[in-house]
């Protein structure tokens, strides 16, 4: 079965390179652009080029690698997105290092921080 459907597509592939012709633009008298397989008589006429264009390269190993190191990136950067966020809600007591010391959020400093969390795991955590 998979012969078959290799050979099938193999030979579909193919025939698309087999099957094209040369093929010829004229305008004919009245200004009409006009294609055929045929010259006209009589006329000059241009000729296509009616090569397929080559296939886009392969993903390489190398860059489907990267996508995927790039994607866990993301992934743990959600992850804590998503502690930081839960850490904001649940406790009112937030401390923050500054200045070399600690110092605790008051409230509209908290609502602010879990706005801004938010607003990232929307904007990176689909």
């Amino acid at each position: 079965m998979r012969l078959t459907i290799l050979a099938g597509g193999l030979l579909l592939a193919l025939s698309s390179s087999i099957m094209a012709g040369q093929v010829y633009k004229w305008v004919d008298a009245k200004g009409v652009t006009h294609f055929g397989a045929q010259p006209p008589q009589g006329q000059p006429a241009e000729t296509l080029n009616t090569a397929v264009a080559p296939p886009k390269p392969a993903v390489t190993e190398s860059a489907t690698l990267e996508v995927a190191e790039q994607e866990a990136e993301r992934q743990r950067y959600c992850t804590t997105l998503r502690t930081n966020l839960a850490q904001l809600q649940n406790n009112p007591r937030v401390r923050v290092e500054e200045d070399g010391g600690t110092r605790r959020l008051n409230e509209e400093e908290r609502q602010a921080r879990i706005g801004e969390t938010q607003q990232k795991i929307a904007d990176s955590c689909n």
